[in-house]
């Protein structure tokens, strides 16, 4: 628990019980992860407060939210750089069309885009929908 507080203090988010509980949830998922199944795995909790702890991670850095096409945003751990304090996740989504997983590719990096003058970018999202490594057996 001492090194999860360390981690959220590092970004500067105070580290309450309900949040430390959330981000040791979040950094055993394998794939991205909606509300409501965090809400499964936090029975007791309230949704609110669950919605509240995913967005303050999402402001300062320590997840981002992905749009898989499904209308419903998912959730995981940014990949930061040791010693970083802001994240860069630009990289790969994949979303398995079979189990409906959505996973970060990080080591897929999306490559550096040059836009017009005057366009500025405020999001960037490579997804690629197919079959997973894990229902293609």
């Amino acid at each position: 628990m001492k090194e999860t507080e360390k981690q959220l203090k590092k970004f500067g988010v105070r580290p309450t019980a309900m949040r430390i509980l959330v981000h040791q949830f979040m950094a055993l998922q394998q794939s991205a992860v909606s509300l409501t199944t965090v809400e499964e795995n936090f029975e007791k909790s309230d949704r609110t407060t669950l919605y509240r702890t995913l967005k303050t991670f999402e402001e300062k850095c320590i997840v981002h939210q992905i749009d898989d096409g499904t209308g419903i945003p998912k959730y995981a751990l940014c990949d930061h750089d040791e010693g970083m304090a802001r994240h860069s996740d630009l990289h790969l989504h994949f979303h398995c069309t079979k189990c409906n997983k959505t996973t970060c590719l990080t080591e897929h990096r999306i490559p550096q885009i040059n836009l017009p003058e005057k366009f500025i970018p405020e999001d960037v999202n490579m997804l690629v929908k197919g079959i997973c490594e894990h229902c293609n057996q």
